[in-house]
């Protein structure tokens, strides 16, 4: 395949860029910023793009993040590509804090404290839901009954307060990643057109400049004198 590597990166190597990509973070973001403002649409829908990935990144759909993004893009009238490189605001080291702001701020909204012990059980609760995950696809093909206890408790203490909590900050941070893509990408795809337009202009000038001379020669022969005809 043409786009697949020569040589497969060992696992250390791909979860360290994944914490500090190749070139460092100043890098990786001028790319984005680069990317970001060649995309070949109008602000506005590059910007909503921005708006729809950034915002699904405070949601707990863990997986479907990119085909929530382009599709939140799709509903706004945004651009898809800009709504996947807007997910990248999700990432190892800012899903954390994310998870912790709208963990607190979820169990806040429906009525019950985040503390210490919600903390010490969300392993517990994942631990739960993966056995009653693994218990329930084996129940398909066996005698087996269905458990849904430890589901239940990590869509109640986890999932559920996730969702509500990331509302909030993830329109939020949406807005000010709108707001800030808006008038960056106008003032891109302005500077852009004015040199278009005056590398345009200078190919025009050029080119009557050489019909000019053209001309000119053409006017330079027709007033040279003719030698006189021999008897």
């Amino acid at each position: 395949m043409v786009f697949k590597r020569r040589e497969k990166r060992p696992l250390w190597i791909a979860l360290r860029e994944a914490f500090w990509p190749r070139g460092g973070w100043a890098r990786a973001l001028q790319y984005i910023k680069h990317r970001v403002n060649r995309l070949p649409d109008p602000p506005h829908r590059i910007a909503r793009g921005i708006f729809a990935g950034i915002f699904i990144s405070f949601t707990p759909f863990f997986g479907l993040h990119l085909g929530a993004a382009a599709g939140l893009a799709w509903l706004l009238g945004g651009n898809i590509i800009a709504s996947l490189i807007g997910t990248l605001v999700g990432n190892p080291l800012t899903f954390p804090i994310i998870a912790l702001v709208a963990l607190k701020l979820g169990h806040l909204i429906l009525g019950d404290e985040f503390g210490r012990h919600h903390i010490g059980g969300l392993a517990e609760a994942f631990m739960a839901a993966g056995a009653d995950l693994h218990h329930n696809v084996i129940a398909i093909f066996t005698a087996e009954h269905t458990e849904w206890s430890g589901l239940a408790r990590f869509f109640e203490d986890v999932w559920l307060p996730y969702l509500v909590g990331g509302l909030v900050p993830g329109i939020a941070a949406g807005l000010v990643g709108y707001y800030v893509t808006l008038p960056l990408v106008t003032a891109y795809q302005n500077r852009r057109r004015h040199r278009l337009k005056a590398r345009l202009e200078k190919i025009r000038a050029k080119i009557a400049s050489k019909r000019e001379e053209r001309a000119e020669k053409r006017d330079e022969r027709r007033t040279q004198p003719h030698p006189p005809a021999d008897d």
